[in-house]
C-alpha cells in the first residue's frame, strides 16, 4: 500500500482478506498460509509478490489499528475494485474463513460487513458462499 488514500486492486483483495483474517482478534499460520496461497495461484495476483503481500498485511494491521480504521479500509477497497473484483474480494474473505478451523461470530460479523460494503447481490453472495463451502466439503 503505497500511501493512506489508494490502493491497487491486489492489494484491496489481500486487504479484504486480512480484515476477515483478523476479525477475531487475530490471523493465524492456517489463515496466512490460505491468503498466501490464494495470492501464489489466483491470476488477480500475476504480479503481485509475497513481499507485497507482507506489506500489505503489515499496513493493513496498522490501518485497522486507526480510529476509523475500518470505515478507511471499506472505502480504500471499494475505491480500488471494479463490480466483478467486489465479488472476487467476497470469494476470498469466504476462502479465509472456510479454510480456517472453525469461524467465530466476530469472523462472520466481518464477513457480512465486507459483504454490504461492497454492495454485492444477496444471490450473488450465496452462490459465492455455497461455492466456497462446496471447495471446503470434507469426506466423511
Amino acid at each position: 500500500m503505497r500511501n493512506r488514500d489508494a490502493l491497487t486492486a491486489p492489494e484491496a483483495l489481500v486487504l479484504t482478506m486480512v480484515l476477515v483474517s483478523a476479525a477475531d482478534g487475530g490471523m493465524t499460520d492456517r489463515e496466512i498460509g490460505i491468503m498466501s496461497g490464494l495470492v501464489q495461484t489466483l491470476p488477480a495476483f500475476q504480479d503481485f509478490t509475497s513481499e507485497g503481500l507482507e506489506d500489505v498485511t503489515d499496513r493493513a494491521v496498522r490501518l485497522l489499528r486507526e480510529d476509523d480504521g475500518l470505515a478507511h479500509a471499506a472505502r480504500l477497497i471499494r475505491s480500488a475494485l471494479t463490480s466483478k473484483l467486489k465479488e472476487t474480494a467476497y470469494a476470498l474473505g469466504c476462502e479465509v474463513v472456510a479454510g480456517g478451523r472453525e469461524a467465530r461470530r466476530e469472523t462472520l460479523e466481518m464477513l457480512d460487513f465486507v459483504r454490504a460494503e461492497l454492495g454485492l447481490d444477496p444471490l450473488i453472495s450465496a452462490a459465492i458462499e455455497r461455492g466456497v463451502r462446496a471447495r471446503y466439503q470434507p469426506v466423511e
